[in-house]
């Protein structure tokens, strides 16, 4: 309780301090819906030309890739096309559990692995995990990159040679100079999107997402779309079902971000500072009920003393000379999101205070191979973010809001701050949110997926999302916090997610599956299962995909 207080308190203080809105584009407004509908009809006249991947090498040989070229700009359907970069793998139509039998296919299954900033070319691959292969008889799995991301568009806003210098630091409770750098900072990168991006930069938003997902699907030639969102990926995939209602077939949203236009986007980024401190305080439970493996402490607070401890030890001499306060504060945040690697994650810090710093470097080192697809994927993010609405332009609200907010909720706060702060210096026009929702009989049922301590997506954007979509269904694991149920550990979950995209076959209205295990303490020379990044080549579950790229969703 005190947590939703604290995060009402914060929220009240922007009702006369967000940006308005400039009159850019109507999110509902003639011109696009007329172009969307041209590029939808192009694409459908081209269909898709499939054929070898780029990286091929790589890839099993099931797995195709080809482009779809969308408009920039809705509103000039004639002006530039850029190629959105888009992956598949054919339905088996062969049922796994009985070889003889011969599957009826029902068309492409899209899926998006949120983000903003993520991509999904690599989805497909899904389907050679025993979990997916009923699925993927009856679908051809269907991945891509959004705009912007990986090859499709790319956007850039810094040079990535320089975007992992480090190590860093993370006051939980910054000092006026340090907050004077990162105000710095922040200003350079909204000034290097602008000018790398130029004029293109206002069209990478979420409502232009949700026009290029019908173009997808036209040219996969659906005339309606099932499509699977994760975290980020049930905001435009909720655009999308309020634009192209008539183009629903099914839809999965799972970890639902909270769609309402007076939530998008900086105090979702509030609450979810808030919900981070609780999974952060479920983790030091956790490791302090195996203190006897760990050694971390017998209490959560003991365990919180052993983390400061680590992170001072860090800021006076990085491990390595890589890893500082802000590589720690950054593989803990993943523990946020995916409760499996708390076993890793505490031996590592185990061992660091024990004088074996390797786990720890080997977990938070930062890859500097890497550093190109994280720009482009915090340069998505933050174009999206920023175009998608208002956000405060006044750094005095930022620092009270979250002042407050820190002094209940430090784990993830500033960090989240530094993130998004761009964004009240950002040099493109905002978009004006979509009321997103459907009548009754507007969309056949959907089906959202939520746990009920999920840091990342709070819960009550779940409860929200179920309120505005008429006929859907909520299922919800209860006192579980992993971020992205579909084709997790929770076979509760995944037999509702199995049974309405294979029969359309749904649960009651509000349905509760219990808890997945928690994880066992690992033994030291366990290898963590570590998630899929934004271009990881091997079969991951949907709700790895995209995560720890940038902070924010995911």
């Amino acid at each position: 309780m005190r947590a939703a207080l604290l995060y009402s308190a914060a929220g009240s203080l922007l009702l006369s301090t967000l940006a308005t809105a400039p009159d850019t584009e109507d999110p509902t407004g003639a011109a696009e819906r007329r172009g969307a509908a041209v590029a939808a009809a192009r694409a459908e006249a081209a269909g898709v030309d499939f054929g070898p991947c780029p990286d091929a090498q790589d890839l099993p040989g099931t797995m195709q890739c080809a482009t779809v070229r969308v408009p920039l700009d809705y509103a000039r359907p004639d002006g530039e096309q850029i190629e959105l970069a888009v992956s598949r793998t054919r339905a088996t139509r062969k049922d796994p559990h009985h070889g003889a039998r011969t599957v009826g296919r029902q068309g492409a299954l899209v899926y998006n692995p949120g983000g903003p900033g993520a991509t999904g070319l690599y989805f497909p691959l899904i389907g050679l995990l025993p979990e997916w292969r009923r699925i993927a008889a009856a679908y051809d799995l269907v991945g891509y990159a959004p705009r912007g991301v990986g090859r499709s568009a790319p956007l850039s806003c810094a040079d990535p040679k320089r975007f992992f210098e480090g190590p860093s630091q993370a006051p939980a409770h910054p000092s006026e100079s340090y907050k004077k750098e990162r105000i710095a900072r922040a200003k350079a990168y909204a000034r290097g999107c602008a000018e790398r991006a130029g004029g293109a930069l206002r069209h990478y938003h979420s409502l232009n997402n949700a026009r290029d997902l019908d173009v997808l699907r036209a040219a996969l030639g659906e005339k309606r779309l099932t499509f699977m969102g994760s975290s980020y990926g049930t905001y435009f995939g909720a655009l999308y079902a309020t634009m192209f209602p008539a183009h629903v077939r099914r839809m999965v949203f799972d970890s639902v971000v909270h769609p309402g236009p007076h939530r998008i986007w900086y105090r979702n980024n509030l609450a979810q500072s808030v919900a981070f401190e609780r999974r952060w305080a479920d983790f030091r439970t956790w490791v302090a009920r195996h203190h006897d493996v760990y050694g971390l402490g017998a209490t959560a607070r003991e365990v919180l003393r052993s983390y400061q401890r680590a992170s001072a030890r860090l800021a006076a001499e990085p491990a390595g000379g890589k890893v500082g306060p802000g590589e720690l504060q950054g593989a803990f945040l993943q523990a946020g999101y995916y409760d499996d690697q708390w076993p890793h994650r505490a031996h590592a810090l185990s061992a660091y205070l024990e004088g074996d710093p390797k786990p720890l470097i080997e977990q938070a080192e930062r890859q500097p191979e890497a550093a190109a697809e994280a720009e482009n994927s915090r340069a998505v993010y933050l174009a999206v973010e920023c175009n998608d609405a208002p956000w405060p332009t006044d750094w005095a609200v930022w620092d009270r809001d979250n002042t407050r907010l820190a002094r209940m909720a430090p784990f993830e706060t500033w960090d989240n701050v530094w993130t998004n702060l761009p964004c009240a210096y950002w040099r493109a026009p905002r978009q004006r949110p979509l009321d997103v929702g459907a009548r009754p009989g507007e969309l056949p049922p959907t089906l959202i997926l939520a746990a009920e301590r999920d840091a990342a997506t709070p819960y009550d954007g779940a409860l929200d999302l179920h309120g505005r979509l008429a006929g859907s269904v909520l299922v919800t694991e209860r006192d579980a916090g992993t971020h992205g149920l579909a084709g997790g550990p929770n076979t509760c979950v995944n037999g509702h997610m199995e049974a309405y995209l294979l029969e359309g076959r749904l649960p009651g209205r509000r349905t509760d599956c219990a808890p997945h295990a928690e994880p066992r303490p690992a033994a030291p020379d366990t290898e963590p299962r570590l998630p899929a990044r934004d271009a990881e080549p091997e079969p991951a579950a949907p709700h790895r995909a995209g995560a720890g790229a940038h902070r924010g969703v995911r």
